[in-house]
């Protein structure tokens, strides 16, 4: 019969305990500046929202994960500093939400509806944006907010 050494059961209980906790540190709330945003459609309504900013690659990657509620008028802007093609997709995230990749010029270039919660599914801008807004399911249909349609922050507006 073979016997562990005191080296392969402490390695072997390090890695479980990072399993077992990692998880949870993952969870952790994270700290968001927020700021006004404006979307103005092409007939001329507005709609204000009150975003938090990920604007870091830490923030980016973490977004709105692990969320169980977010205000009707609230979401979250990712600011990816370069226009370009960005991908995005669900895991962790709990909540649905509309997706709206936005270019440099603060243009609305495609949206995803109903983003599925915890989704691994690829979601695609299909085209160069600088911004993708992430709103609660549903906003964008049940306001009527379209490709085409202008945002406005400070973050959409500030020169880099």
């Amino acid at each position: 019969m073979r016997t562990l050494s005191a080296h392969t059961i402490r390695s072997a209980l390090a890695a479980l305990f990072f399993m077992l906790v990692f998880p949870v540190f993952a969870q952790e709330p994270m700290t968001f500046d927020k700021e006004p945003l404006v979307i103005q459609t092409a007939s001329g309504k507005t709609f204000n929202f009150i975003v938090e900013v990920a604007d870091t690659n830490e923030q980016r990657q973490r977004g709105l994960m692990y969320r169980k509620q977010m205000a009707q008028d609230a979401g979250m802007i990712f600011d990816f500093g370069v226009s370009r093609r960005v991908q995005m997709w669900m895991e962790n995230t709990i909540l649905p939400l509309d997706m709206l990749f936005v270019d440099s010029t603060g243009t609305i270039r495609n949206i995803k509806q109903n983003a599925v919660p915890y989704s691994e599914d690829i979601i695609d801008s299909m085209t160069s944006v600088k911004y993708v807004i992430e709103l609660n399911a549903g906003v964008t249909a049940r306001l009527g907010i379209k490709t085409g349609d202008r945002v406005m922050s400070a973050t959409t507006t500030k020169r880099k």
